[in-house]
């Protein structure tokens, strides 16, 4: 029998890595339901791929432009993540959430109760809603997977084994396309040098994110939460390589180093094929760059973001809430050529050590609704006051 699975965020680049690996396997898979936010042509173009006949698409513009298209085809379509009753009649096998920013909490919260496992490659769910997602997780029994390379080569370095025996959980960052400009220029970063990863294709957003360096304080957090730890358990090393993806430092004197090819296929695949004995294409071990895998210590004057760490709290709070909407706010205004790429940084900083903002540290998330609201009221002041 297929499995039956559901993609939340198909036609993302998460999403269409799935997607291009079902397309080997499709013996072996049933998609039950994909998701968009506006994507609709993609969308049905994989629903008829593959046969789908339930779609979710958020946009209401191109909900409507997606009924019509629909006219010809026998697909049920949704506007919103309210019907999944009608969707889902008992829990499926697996559910990969891919939907990018902090509208994919509610979505990946609402999934859990219907289906046996989810990988959730969105980061913002992780950081600002654990609490949440693993309240949901235990209640019905779900298994979680992280997507996040180097949050998978953690969990696939401790299976059997648990967070408790680890002295230091250490996550790699390549430095991103500014790891070797000179700091005088960092004034004048061209929004195309900022997009320009080396060993990465990844969205406008989170290529920039790369380029600050944000992304690896966010990586931080999500392992705190993922392996339940304390910060000073966790470190940073610049790997330009991309090659190794995360170390375990076990307080046994072992290391397990955890490497892979520069493509998420590997970590989306085994989330699916985790226990069997099934082969991904991946290129063979490269010996010279094994000799040669240069690991180094952040340099925290090119990448102040890091700092970050020293203001988290030491549990989960609203703070982090505050943190994502702000640097959201602030990548989309640099984006549009709104402010300059070190502003990005330095307002940053000046927003967050605001009074109203530094009270949340303290404040625990009770719900969705919490997050969503504090999320839209962080970014509707900051593009206000930054523009």
């Amino acid at each position: 029998m297929k499995k039956k699975i559901a993609i939340l965020g198909s036609t993302g680049s998460i999403g269409k890595s799935l997607i291009n690996i079902l397309k080997e396997n499709k013996n072996e898979f049933k998609i039950v339901l994909l998701t968009a936010n506006k994507d609709y042509k993609n969308l049905l173009k994989q629903a008829k791929k593959f046969k789908v006949k339930n779609l979710i698409i958020t946009d209401k513009k191109s909900f409507n432009k997606l009924k019509i298209l629909n006219q010809d085809f026998n697909i049920k379509i949704y506007n919103d993540f309210n019907s999944l009753n009608k969707i889902f009649k008992k829990k499926i096998d697996y559910v990969m959430s891919s939907i990018v920013g902090i509208q994919g909490l509610e979505p990946t919260i609402k999934l859990i109760r219907f289906t046996k496992k989810i990988a959730i490659a969105n980061k913002e769910s992780i950081i600002c809603g654990w609490n949440l997602i693993n309240r949901e997780l235990l209640k019905y029994r779900t298994k979680f997977i992280p997507v996040d390379s180097e949050h998978f080569s953690l969990w696939f370095g401790l299976k059997g084994l648990k967070p408790i025996n680890v002295e230091k959980f250490i996550l790699t960052a390549s430095g991103g396309p500014l790891y070797k400009t000179p700091l005088s220029d960092f004034g004048k970063i061209k929004i195309s040098k900022a997009l320009s990863h080396p060993n990465w294709k990844m969205g406008k957003k989170i290529s920039i994110d790369s380029a600050t360096m944000i992304n690896k304080v966010y990586e931080v957090i999500e392992a705190k939460n993922i392996f339940d730890i304390s910060y000073d358990k966790i470190e940073i090393l610049i790997h330009p390589k991309s090659y190794v993806h995360a170390l375990l430092k076990f307080k046994n004197g072992l290391i397990k180093v955890i490497a892979h090819d520069t493509t998420m296929e590997i970590p989306i695949y085994n989330t699916l094929f985790i226990n069997n004995n099934n082969k991904v294409y991946s290129k063979k071990i490269d010996i010279n760059l094994l000799n040669n895998l240069e690991l180094n210590k952040v340099e925290v004057k090119r990448f102040p973001m890091i700092n970050l760490l020293k203001l988290l709290p030491k549990k989960l709070s609203l703070y982090e809430t505050v943190i994502v909407s702000a640097n959201d706010a602030l990548v989309e205004l640099y984006l549009k050529e709104k402010i300059k790429f070190t502003d990005i940084n330095k307002k940053l900083f000046r927003f967050i050590k605001l009074k109203e903002f530094l009270k949340f540290k303290k404040k625990c998330p009770h719900n969705i609704k919490e997050i969503i609201d504090l999320n839209n009221y962080v970014r509707l002041l900051i593009i206000k006051k930054s523009v």
